[in-house]
């Protein structure tokens, strides 16, 4: 509990003073646990998954917001291998419950999105985004149905691309959902089910960046643009899939470093 308390104070820290020593040893955690982690993952993929990923475009300099579907749990794990340079995540809050592993989410920068409070993890990415950083989320806000296809969206993506008009880049992901372990695991007194994905092909197709247009009290306009950003994942998704049956080999094809 206090280590959360100085992750937040740090945080307000890093907003009321940009050049403090505070944030300074900040960022550095920050950015050696991403690394870190993101090494790990990297490790395991090496040794576990067969990961093909195909970018249509260099991504667009400066802070931006990554969508993706969601086929399994570790999905958020893997969409690191995308990126040399951090990302912050909005991930459903159970993760960061597990002792440990949920300090590290926090100090890694990703955002607990907890149920009925999605106005604070809105808020949050909002402002990373203000300071420059890029997002990354699941706009189904839940793993995909199980037996295949999407949730329809939520419209947080698109509400926040037209408040901070930061281009919106498309992920779609495809793996064989027959391969995913369903595991309950037991956190804070709760059940919770993950479908994991440890071993198999891993397809990734990073699209051309979608860039939102109008009010954001449009509700009809921040509908279309929400379907708009969903299709292009599933279209995205499908072109994973395709190549995932069809390729002879894994594709090797290292992200660009982002700014």
């Amino acid at each position: 509990m206090r280590l959360g308390f100085n992750v937040q104070a740090l945080s307000f820290l890093e907003l009321a003073f940009p050049s403090s020593p505070a944030r300074i040893r900040y960022n550095l955690i920050r950015n050696l646990l991403y690394k870190a982690g993101r090494a790990m993952v990297w490790l395991y993929a090496r040794l576990m998954l067969q990961v093909d990923v195909s970018w249509h475009v260099p991504l667009p300099p400066g802070p931006k917001l990554i969508v993706a579907n969601h086929p399994s749990t570790t999905d958020p794990f893997y969409l690191n291998l995308l990126f040399s340079q951090p990302i912050n995540l909005l991930l459903i809050e159970h993760p960061f419950l597990v002792p440990v592993f949920g300090t590290y989410l926090r100090w890694s920068g990703h955002v607990p999105v907890v149920p009925g409070q999605g106005r604070s993890a809105f808020d949050d990415a909002y402002r990373l985004l203000k300071k420059g950083r890029t997002v990354a989320l699941f706009p189904e806000g839940d793993v995909s149905p199980r037996r295949g296809g999407l949730h329809p969206p939520h419209t947080g993506a698109a509400r926040l691309a037209l408040l901070t008009g930061v281009p919106i880049v498309p992920v779609g992901i495809y793996l064989p959902l027959w391969r995913c372990r369903t595991i309950v695991s037991r956190i804070a007194g709760r059940d919770y089910v993950g479908y994991w994905y440890v071993r198999g092909t891993y397809s990734m197709t990073v699209g051309q960046a979608l860039y939102g247009e109008g009010d954001v009290e449009d509700r009809a306009g921040v509908g279309r643009l929400s379907n708009r950003i969903m299709q292009q994942i599933h279209a995205l998704a499908l072109e994973s899939e395709w190549r995932a049956k069809g390729a002879v080999r894994r594709v090797r094809c290292p992200a660009p470093a982002m700014d």
